[in-house]
């Protein structure tokens, strides 16, 4: 079968879980064919993956660098067909009504046909930041009561602002045309989901959409730092109109846990449309960590990201300290350049409780397991995750671990591991004091935490659940023309 797999921010350009996730499915399935259809910032990001014979790549990029010749916006009737689209959608995102999760994805349709059909996607992008919609924008605010009520006055820097980042964030719907494939399968919601309808619209293309986190409660937690509050409100009712279209429209919705599949059934996915994939690891690529290090260790590692909130691991540290002089923090993931000035903070923080001399950021490690074997205990201290990689990676490798009561984790560990509660510095410590005074309990909750890694999450059982899904999502799929 042809396959469109569509990312935002991850494989092929980024490492992480998600991007883990990815490689492990393309090189599971070499009998399909995959175009990966990557959402990235500029286009120009080199990749960091070696991408099988099997597997293509399609950068859609949200900021490229400006063309050459801006296109005119439309004209005549066009142009009083954008006006009537652009004033729906924009009352339907600033409006809290329940009636407008039923209205928008017909309205979100429209827009995507006007652009392909009647005017061009560069007209219809071009259309999005011209004078007009700032003026339609500024009117659909007055309109909204709560802003008023709360003292804000939206400005017309606001408004351009806003449709600034609407337009970016369209960019992935108002582009020439989806490739017919057998199966679509978006990675996660949000940005994501709009080529994947693109799709269905055009083709009827069968629509696959997994979530490894909850895409819209990760928006709410860290979307438009730096953006005034009317722009925020804006991005953030497109962002849960959208997730909710793409809930409804998916035939079916693959969450990596049953937290996701309680966020999702509240959203609008049908409850007899979603099956639990549960991430997996290869046994053979984390066998027994073996002898702890020598020096107390607790050890973290992912990607470094505010999301991943290191501030409070680096306190709960702080407080185990006190208890535990000796131990130590290693703390193992890349840094980006957005996440360099939070790196920074969390370092200067160290610095402040007088644990810096225990704090070792250690980059990227070329095998992950190394940062398992390094810790006494591994720690996980997310304010939101899906199914998180590196916790079910740590229980394979038989670490003992505490971690943040977030997504699937619970589900993950069950009993073979401590969960506290996110953004708790207190109970992260005493979680860590209690095993790392406790040498039988570490070992006991390790051999455990091996066992339900190697019986409930292996790559194996995830690439073959996929392997039947998209044979059944084919197998089911209608036969529709082309609209164009």
């Amino acid at each position: 079968m042809d396959i469109t797999l569509i990312t935002e921010g991850t494989y092929p350009h980024a490492y992480g879980g998600v991007s883990v996730w990815c490689d492990q499915l393309l090189m599971g399935l070499p009998e399909h064919d995959f175009l990966v259809q990557a959402i990235t910032g500029t286009g120009a990001e080199p990749m960091v993956w070696e991408l099988p014979s099997h597997v293509s790549v399609e950068p859609i990029p949200l900021w490229p660098p400006p063309e050459r010749r801006h296109p005119r916006p439309p004209r005549g009737r066009s142009a009083a067909r954008f006006e009537r689209l652009m004033r729906v959608f924009l009352d339907l995102v600033l409006a809290p009504s329940a009636g407008a999760a039923d209205v928008f994805p017909a309205v979100l349709r429209e827009l995507y046909e006007f652009a392909q059909y009647e005017c061009g996607p560069g007209v219809a992008r071009a259309a999005l930041t011209g004078e007009r919609p700032v003026g339609w924008l500024l009117e659909a605010w007055s309109r909204r009561g709560e802003l008023a009520r709360i003292g804000v006055r939206p400005t017309v820097y606001d408004a351009v602002a806003a449709l600034d980042l609407l337009e970016h964030s369209l960019r992935p719907l108002l582009r020439p045309g989806p490739p017919r494939g057998d199966v679509v399968h978006a990675v996660s919601n949000g940005l994501a989901a709009l080529p994947a309808l693109a799709a269905k619209w055009t083709y009827g293309t069968p629509l696959c959409l997994t979530e490894h986190g909850i895409y819209l409660r990760e928006r709410y937690l860290s979307y438009g730092q730096g953006y005034a509050w009317p722009v925020k409100r804006l991005m953030l009712g497109y962002m849960r109109l959208l997730c909710a279209a793409a809930y409804r429209a998916a035939d079916l919705v693959t969450p990596g846990n049953q937290y996701n599949r309680r966020w999702e059934e509240y959203l609008g996915a049908a409850p007899e449309r979603i099956q639990t994939v549960y991430n997996g690891v290869d046994p053979n690529h984390f066998p027994p960590a073996g002898a702890e290090p020598a020096v107390p260790t607790i050890s973290w590692a992912g990607r470094v990201d505010p999301i991943k909130d290191l501030e409070t691991l680096i306190r709960a540290y702080a407080r185990v300290r006190k208890e535990l002089p000796e131990v130590r923090l290693r703390l193992f993931g890349g840094i980006g350049k957005s996440a360099e000035a939070y790196a920074d903070r969390c370092k200067a923080l160290a610095a402040e409780l007088e644990v810096a001399d225990g704090v070792v950021f250690e980059g990227r490690v070329a095998d992950i397991r190394d940062a398992y074997v390094a810790g006494s205990i591994v720690v996980l201290s997310s304010v939101s995750e899906g199914f998180p990689y590196t916790l079910i990676e740590a229980m394979a490798c038989g670490r003992a671990t505490v971690a943040t009561d977030v997504g699937g984790v619970r589900e993950a560990v069950a009993d073979t591991g401590l969960v506290v509660r996110p953004r708790d510095p207190s109970a992260m410590a005493d979680a860590c004091v209690k095993l790392l005074r406790d040498e039988m309990a570490r070992h006991r909750l390790g051999n455990a935490a091996r066992q339900r890694a190697l019986e409930y999450f292996t790559v194996d059982h995830a690439v073959g659940s996929f392997r039947t899904i998209y044979a059944e999502l084919a197998d089911e799929a209608p036969a529709v023309a082309s609209v164009a």
